[in-house]
């Protein structure tokens, strides 16, 4: 695991020992940002935007748009091993103050009165594979207001998942890369 592009290129990334976090391999990773960047369907810049990396685990989404110039990134996790590595990796950036981690389970902040006062750009959700409430947390960044008018999910998903992605959302571009299945929707 590395950071593939921008001020932090090639800097190895600090993973779990165990396999309670299933990190997002390069390839998917790459992509994913190869998709933002060079699609006509996509209108975002990474640099100088937000993002909110659901279920961040180690890091290595929000830490891929940091190392290309975001200007804020929201980590949220809750399990204290996958937060040790995330501060870990977060060290890396000894300059950049531009993150906030949340050490929350995001299903219980999205319900509870907590808001967060900042509408997005990327919003990225790489729940556990089991996990089955993806359109639970989906209808509340929709109440919530989240995303901005041109800001898109990005959903990582096993290929096999039989859950279906809510209709609140338009799924443009759906991809495989081996056993990952990524959903980009607005």
């Amino acid at each position: 695991m590395r950071i593939i592009s921008g001020k932090l290129k090639g800097k190895k990334l600090f993973l779990p020992k165990d396999k309670n976090t299933r990190p997002l391999k390069d390839l998917v990773k790459l992509s994913i940002f190869n998709l933002i960047d060079h699609s006509k369907k996509i209108n975002i810049k990474l640099e100088g935007s937000s993002i909110l990396d659901l279920f961040s685990g180690s890091g290595s989404f929000g830490l891929e748009c940091l190392s290309r110039s975001s200007k804020i990134v929201y980590f949220f996790e809750n399990y204290d091993e996958a937060i040790k590595v995330l501060k870990k990796n977060l060290s890396l950036f000894k300059d950049n103050e531009n993150f906030q981690i949340f050490n929350n389970d995001c299903f219980e902040f999205f319900n509870s009165e907590q808001k967060i006062n900042r509408k997005f750009d990327i919003i990225f959700l790489d729940p556990p594979y089991k996990e089955t409430r993806i359109n639970e947390l989906i209808e509340k960044i929709i109440e919530n207001k989240i995303l901005n008018p041109d800001g898109i999910i990005i959903i990582h998903r096993h290929k096999k998942d039989k859950v279906e992605i809510t209709s609140r959302i338009k799924i443009f571009e759906v991809r495989n890369y081996g056993l990952s299945k990524v959903y980009f929707a607005n």
